[in-house]
């Protein structure tokens, strides 16, 4: 897999979230070589629901700049 921000490789790596709970927990995550960019599925479905609302938006906009009633000479 590729790095979305500088298309690096990247890897899976095993990080532990000490902030989040009061336990200690590992979580496995993809992590760029080259810009260090982490992305685990938290971060994926946050980016995909961001996308999807923008997609969105632009078809709603779309969809009203071609719906206009034509204007009678």
């Amino acid at each position: 897999m590729r790095c979305t921000k500088c298309s690096g490789l990247m890897v899976v790596d095993h990080l532990l979230d000490m902030k989040e709970s009061y336990l200690p927990m590992w979580m496995q995550a993809l992590r760029c070589l080259t810009c260090g960019n982490i992305v685990d599925p938290l971060i994926h479905f946050h980016r995909a629901t961001q996308q999807a609302q923008r997609a969105r938006r632009l078809t709603t906009r779309f969809a009203r700049k071609t719906t206009r009633p034509a204007v009678a000479a």
